[in-house]
């Protein structure tokens, strides 16, 4: 693959702006204006729990918050979130079920913008629906991108993990 297409892939991938996310008509933006909930966390606070009704979207505003989930009784971290992420994007447009746990690691906050609220500025204006979805999309595949990148770092170590343990069976016959 070439340097430019690389590139050029990776760009679409990147995080839109959040003001270009949530543009919208007054009437859907004073909305979600008025319904916003700024709520504050101390270090260790779990801000909401895998599985569990899932209350709207989060902008991180200030902190850092860690992000885990239990999958197959396997516990995963899922890296940090940080002030300017938008958070349970998946949820919120999805089952309405949290996928994961988030607890505040530092002192911080986020808004938190309210399902009921969500839906009606959905009704009101729906390419914000989409626009949101397009950026859970984007989500996915940088998620998907850093994966595969990871896999090619591990290669590039030592191999797979089949390949090791083929290599440590060979190196026990």
């Amino acid at each position: 693959m070439q340097p430019e297409a690389s590139y050029g892939r990776m760009d679409a991938l990147t995080a839109r702006p959040l003001a270009e996310l949530l543009t919208c008509p007054p009437d859907a933006g004073n909305l979600l204006t008025e319904s916003a909930q700024s709520l504050n966390y101390e270090a260790g606070t779990v801000v909401f729990r895998q599985s569990e009704a899932c209350q709207g979207l989060y902008l991180v505003v200030s902190g850092q918050f860690l992000r885990r989930t239990e999958r197959m009784e396997t516990r995963l971290s899922l890296g940090w979130a940080r002030p300017g992420d938008l958070v349970e994007l998946a949820a919120t447009l999805g089952d309405g079920s949290h996928t994961y746990t988030m607890t505040a690691q530092t002192p911080g906050s986020v808004l938190l913008l309210p399902t009921y609220a969500l839906n009606r500025a959905f009704q009101g204006y729906p390419p914000l629906r989409m626009k949101l979805l397009e950026e859970l999309a984007r989500e996915v595949s940088r998620a998907y991108y850093a994966s595969r990148m990871n896999r090619v770092e591990r290669t590039r170590r030592g191999g797979s993990a089949v390949e090791l343990w083929e290599a440590a069976q060979k190196r026990h016959s």
